[in-house]
Order: structure tokens, then sequence, then C-alpha cells
């Protein structure tokens, strides 16, 4: 399996339960496929959309099948996935150590 980073922008007329509920049916294509995921991070700006970015690992299959899934969604503003290779992966696991730290304190 692979590892990888999505991060896709919701349009910002959608109430805050719509745009969960829009994040929760993406994290559903994932785990649907066989994904693990590893980090789920959001960022809300009422006036250019919400962000959101989620970490996962899955064969390349998937990735066809979730951004089908963002072309087909008209709350879907803009999305991009990349594939991590090992050093965006180590540093990916180091910053999210650094997230965990910060959560607890």
């Amino acid at each position: 399996m692979n590892q990888y980073e999505t991060v896709f922008i919701l349009t910002p007329v959608l109430s805050d339960e719509q745009m969960k509920e829009t994040v929760a049916k993406f994290e559903k294509v994932l785990t649907d496929n066989g994904a693990e995921i590893l980090n789920k991070e959001a960022w809300g700006l009422k006036t250019s959309g919400f962000y959101s970015l989620v970490e996962f690992k899955a064969e390349p299959t998937v990735i066809a099948k979730l951004e089908t899934a963002y072309r087909r969604d008209e709350k879907v503003i803009r999305y991009m996935t990349v594939k991590l290779d090992k050093y965006a992966a180590a540093y990916a696991e180091k910053r999210r150590a650094k997230l965990g730290k910060k959560e607890e304190a």
C-alpha cells in the first residue's frame, strides 16, 4: 500500500453540519475501498471555503474512485491528491506527532 495525502476545498455556503457530512462521505469512500486513514485535519474559512486534509494508506486503484467522488460532488471546489515518497511520509509522521503533543497540552 502507498501513502497519500488528499486536500479538498468545499464551498463556503455550506453549514457546519453539511461540511461534516461531506467530509464523512469522502472518508467513507476511502474506508469502504480498504484505505487506512492516518490523519485528518480541517480548516474553515468562511470567505474562501472549508479546507480538509486526509492522510491515508491505500492501493493505487482507490485514488481513481476517490477523485471520481470529488468530481461528482458539486460542493467540492478543488481537490488534490498526492502520493507521499518515503521522505514526505517521514515528515508527515513527525508532523502528526508534533500535533498530537499540542493537543495533549
